[in-house]
């Protein structure tokens, strides 16, 4: 399981760069949270999944829904769309297994000699790549980097959230309530867009590319992807979970290369390598 999630949740950032050229990013997921709904209400009514049983539940799951759906994604495909590369998205989400143990290993005890050295490390190796990218022509700027902080802070908070305040439940009707409060708070903000989803081409032909990233969106990414992360964070301990996170990065990098033909440099891969490497060492110190 852990495994295919990290193959899954890498696809997300390489279907945001398909999509974003032919729709606005709020628009897209707002149309993904409803697919999704509709794919997750029927299954919970057939297989007789029982509903989250109290109010605070209720709460709580809308809490991390907002967060690890409205502020992660919203942040990650507005960025992508602002012309930040999915590699680089990547890189920059990558760093939330650092916070995560960071902030539970500030709870519980100091944070050792190790984990600032690996929390050094790990910012060294994102601003190394960063800076390359800045400047006429680079595709990082304050406004892509602000939107890509904000889905890192996002799904790391939610993450945090979900592992100590929301009781085991079905994931289905736990991903349901999520989805309908990340989308309660994304479609009156995708209404103020501009842009709409252009659902066939300049001839009416269908607009394969859209299509094909919404579907793997709601069928891969939220019914797939975001399931196995609600299990694995109830399963296992956040820190071991959001580990995972740091192999997404280069598998991202990897696939965008192949994809997109987004570069990967020798400053690339020596930042990505430093980066992976300063989280681990975050990892296994808090472990």
């Amino acid at each position: 399981m852990p495994l295919v999630f990290v193959l899954i949740w890498s696809t997300g950032f390489i279907v945001a760069r398909f999509g974003m050229p032919h729709a606005p990013p709020l628009g897209f997921l707002a149309w993904r949270y409803v697919l999704s709904i509709l794919c997750f209400v029927p299954w919970i009514v057939l297989a007789r999944v029982a509903w989250p049983a109290t109010r605070a539940q209720w709460v709580h799951l809308s809490v991390t829904g907002v967060l690890m759906h409205g502020g992660y994604l919203g942040g990650v495909w507005a960025a992508v769309k602002a012309g930040m590369g999915s590699g680089l998205v990547a890189l920059i989400v990558g760093l939330q297994p650092v916070l995560t143990a960071l902030w539970l290993s500030a709870r519980g005890s100091r944070v050792s000699a190790r984990q600032w050295a690996g929390l050094v490390l790990g910012f060294a190796g994102l601003l190394l790549v960063v800076s390359r990218k800045f400047g006429q022509g680079g595709e990082a700027d304050l406004a892509n980097l602000s939107l890509a902080t904000l889905a890192l802070l996002s799904i790391t908070i939610g993450t945090l959230y979900q592992k100590h305040f929301v009781a085991p439940c079905d994931v289905r009707s736990a991903n349901a309530v999520q989805l309908m409060a990340a989308l309660l708070v994304t479609l009156p903000l995708a209404l103020l867009e501009s842009e709409t989803l252009r659902w066939t081409g300049p001839t009416g032909a269908p607009n394969w590319e859209l299509l094909s990233a919404m579907a793997w969106s709601v069928l891969g990414l939220t019914l797939g992807g975001s399931s196995l992360l609600y299990l694995l964070i109830q399963r296992g301990a956040a820190t071991s979970v959001t580990s995972l996170l740091y192999l997404v990065p280069p598998t991202t990098a990897l696939m965008a290369w192949l994809l997109f033909a987004e570069p990967i440099t020798f400053i690339t891969i020596t930042g990505t390598v430093l980066t992976a490497l300063g989280v681990s060492l975050v990892v296994r110190s808090a472990r």
